[in-house]
């Protein structure tokens, strides 16, 4: 099957060259924002995030009269990544160098007596640096007065954690913080989304940040190696242990991820399945039994493999191979990885070419994590690829609903992670006298309506990918998704439905300029762009357009997540396609006034071009969508009438 996204990158070196401070591009921006006294840092993982923090904490310490430097992880085992290091030595003025006594991410409970006290005596200690647990510092406020955090920094890691639910502790603390010391506040995060739809800060807090992002794109372009990404799904019928040969490439330094064994993809025998995947790969010659390694002969041209096995339940040996992997230094010390869950934390592996992820992955966090595992530049590969393998729905499946969404839902993760991977525009108004040069990643588009106000242009600066999550993961949009609903009514009706519920707050003007510039955005990064001299030209329904003279009326006209339904229909068999156009048939979206109102001006035109009226047993989906509307319409007459 064919990709469904397809990116291409510069190798420009940006991202990964370091300044005369010893900083990466990143690290930079960043540190550019060092005075905000509330930061939110939003960077891809490899991006550097870790050492930002230290240049920032450290500035704040000796320049800004800052006095003590509170880092909060989520897990433990993170806390690493905050150890002793050397800045001096690549150009900054100072060194990172907290204490052990005050590195509360040790074995042992994190809400432990002994670790609260630790967090207590360092309060009103003289120490500057204390690095802890989410959970330690919740259980360590529980008995602390906030003003306790004046002149305190206070650093949350892997923010997307953090709600503003009221049960949220985390973020209930965070709110009182914020209100009621002086504390400033730095709130890092990898990934692009909540796994929620809770937000993270109230709009009013939220406000108070400044927020410097550093998207994907720029990063994977600024590598010095790796020159694409795809992302594409492989669809099996039955148990997927008979499929994953057909994918599997033991050449290509791959995880594989497989299911959850709550999942129905799951033979619920975990143990079995990495039995069964070894063994189709080739003979276990050896298990080393100081580091773990799976020695095993491919059947192939018997070529040894080394493979690590993460999905052993014994701790002892899970341990030994682990250990392994976090020292592994060369492309040649390991070559295939078999997990359960993310595989993501305690170790880096910038070696992986291929992710390779068994089942559906509810969670976009989840999502972006294992592509981000193999998407760390490195001299052996100049590509790397995720590969979701996913089960079709059959009519003979008691699930078949369930089996539907999942793989829509699988299909429009990969659409945003295309938009998330894409380069970024900005699109400008287009005036009928515009002569100015147009700047480099700029698209002036007629009629479209930029942000007004503050609040707009940090949701589209700052917050646009996350409102796609919420776009693309609504039920609605799935139901849409395969073309049974005019793009117009897409683009003018659903999609500002949803922004309406995600920012309450907003006036109809400002939803209304939030959904173009989604509409646009998505629209423009999902399309193909070709350049013929100094001209640009688009590809929107199926014919090329010059940039220069595209108006927000016709990009509305265009569905902006057809393009994965098209894959979807080539890439299975006409019977599977007819189970799920049925499946969304019989879940299909209320007709309204909202949408006849846009659809009734096409049924006129479609009298007028075909000389009849739609069909209701039509086999396009579109027209049959117009039948429904004139039976709405006649019965909402009906009831007028009968009202007087």
């Amino acid at each position: 099957m064919p990709n469904i996204v397809d990116v291409t990158y510069s190798q420009t070196g940006q991202s990964t060259n370091t300044n005369t401070m010893g900083m990466r591009e990143m690290q930079s921006r960043a540190f550019e924002a060092r005075d905000a006294n509330y930061l939110l840092l939003k960077a891809p993982p490899a991006s550097g995030k870790s050492r930002a923090l230290m240049f920032l904490a450290l500035d704040k310490l000796i320049n800004q009269g800052i006095k003590k430097v509170i880092v909060a992880v989520p897990e433990r085992s993170i806390g690493s990544s905050f150890s002793k290091t050397d800045l001096k030595k690549d150009g900054f003025f100072a060194n990172w160098e907290p204490i052990d006594v005050y590195n509360l991410c040790t074995p042992g409970e994190d809400g432990s007596k002994s670790k609260v006290q630790a967090f207590h005596n360092f309060m009103d200690s003289d120490e500057k640096i204390l690095i802890c647990t989410h959970a330690t510092l919740r259980f360590a406020c529980d008995t602390l007065d906030e003003t306790k955090f004046n002149n305190t920094l206070l650093a949350i890691d892997e923010f997307h954690h953090v709600s503003a639910d009221v049960n949220n502790r985390l973020g209930e603390l965070l709110k009182v913080i914020m209100n009621k010391s002086t504390a400033h506040i730095i709130a890092m995060t990898g990934s692009y989304f909540r796994g929620d739809s809770v937000p993270i800060l109230t709009p009013e807090n939220e406000a108070k940040f400044t927020k410097v992002t550093y998207n994907y794109y720029e990063q994977l372009n600024g590598y010095n190696y790796l020159k694409s990404l795809g992302i594409g799904y492989h669809f099996y019928s039955g148990k997927y242990t008979s499929a994953i040969l057909e994918i599997l490439d033991t050449d290509k330094k791959t995880i594989i991820h497989i299911p959850n064994v709550n999942s129905g993809e799951s033979t619920k025998d975990k143990h079995n399945e990495v039995d069964f995947i070894i063994d189709a790969i080739g003979k276990v010659i050896k298990q080393d039994a100081e580091t773990g390694v799976i020695f095993v002969e491919r059947h192939s041209d018997g070529k040894v493999i080394k493979i690590a096995d993460l999905v052993e339940d014994n701790g002892r040996e899970r341990d030994k191979i682990v250990n392994y992997l976090r020292n592994v230094k060369s492309v040649d010390d390991m070559d295939l990885i078999i997990a359960l869950g993310m595989a993501k934390e305690g170790f880096d592996w910038p070696f992986c070419e291929h992710a390779l992820t068994i089942g559906y992955r509810g969670s976009l966090t989840e999502i972006i994590q294992i592509i981000g595992r193999c998407t760390r530049d490195s001299n052996n590969k100049t590509h790397a690829q995720f590969t979701n393998l996913i089960a079709q729905p059959e009519a003979i499946q008691d699930d078949v609903k369930v089996a539907t969404n999942n793989m829509l839902k699988a299909i429009t993760a990969s659409l945003l992670m295309e938009q998330v991977l894409a380069p970024n525009f900005k699109f400008k108004t287009k005036l009928d006298n515009d002569d100015d040069d147009i700047k480099s990643g700029e698209i002036k588009i007629r009629g479209f309506k930029e942000p007004s106000s503050k609040r707009v242009k940090d949701i589209v600066e700052s917050d646009l990918n996350d409102l796609k999550a919420s776009i693309l993961q609504d039920d609605s949009m799935l139901k849409a998704m395969p073309g049974n609903i005019d793009p117009e009514v897409i683009n003018k009706v659903l999609i500002p439905k949803i922004i309406r519920v995600k920012y309450p707050e907003l006036s109809d003007e400002e939803i209304e300029e939030i959904r173009q510039y989604v509409v646009v955005d998505s629209v423009i990064k999902s399309g193909e762009i070709k350049e013929v001299g100094d001209q640009r030209f688009i590809r929107m329904t199926d014919k090329f357009i010059n940039i220069d003279d595209i108006h927000i009326d016709l990009i509305d006209k265009v569905n902006p997540f057809q393009k994965a339904f098209e894959i979807l229909s080539k890439s299975v068999t006409t019977k599977v396609l007819k189970v799920i156009q049925d499946t969304i048939e019989a879940t299909r979206i209320k007709m309204d006034f909202e949408e006849a109102k846009i659809l009734w001006p096409k049924i006129v035109e479609f009298r007028k071009l075909h000389e009849k009226e739609p069909s209701l047993n039509s086999n396009n989906p579109l027209e049959k969508r117009m039948a429904e509307c004139i039976i709405y319409l006649k019965e909402e007459k009906r009831k007028r009438l009968a009202n007087g």
